[in-house]
């Protein structure tokens, strides 16, 4: 009989997927009724409910990011909570098209239970992610329509 994986496992199974780029196998991190929440995602949707939609998620990523993700300054934080862990950590980011690279920070806040995640509010630096890909006007005028 194998021991659950703890909330620190998964989380580094997690991050292990994404800095090799194997998003594909990402949704199998997560329960059937996971809900994971990009709290500073500035358009588009901020919840994601499901393991089916994550694994929809997923696959768009796979299949259009233009950044290799690497992480680094990993610290990971347990709680009071034996299902929740704080992660804090950084990403080298490289963007294939414009060529930049630079570090950007973030959070997640996991809760895992029987060794899967079951929700994460994930605080990325996605205005980082957007001005390195030259997408800062798309974003205005996507946050002034919104607005409007």
């Amino acid at each position: 009989m194998s021991e659950t994986p703890s909330p620190r496992e998964i989380f580094q199974k997690l991050i292990d997927g994404i800095g090799a780029g194997r998003f594909t196998e990402l949704a199998e991190l997560y329960a059937e009724d996971a809900v994971v929440e990009t709290v500073f995602e500035p358009v588009g949707p901020r919840r994601f409910e499901g393991r089916a939609t994550l694994k929809e998620r997923f696959a768009e990523v796979s299949a259009s990011s233009p950044v290799e993700l690497t992480p680094m300054n990993v610290v990971v934080r347990e709680t009071d909570d034996a299902e929740v862990i704080v992660a804090e950590f950084d990403y080298r980011v490289h963007h294939r098209v414009t060529g930049q690279t630079f570090t950007s920070s973030n959070i997640q806040v996991l809760r895992v239970r029987d060794g899967l995640i079951v929700s994460s509010r994930d605080y990325h630096d996605h205005l980082a992610l957007i001005v390195a890909g030259g997408g800062l006007p798309q974003l205005v005028a996507a946050l002034e329509g919104k607005a409007g």
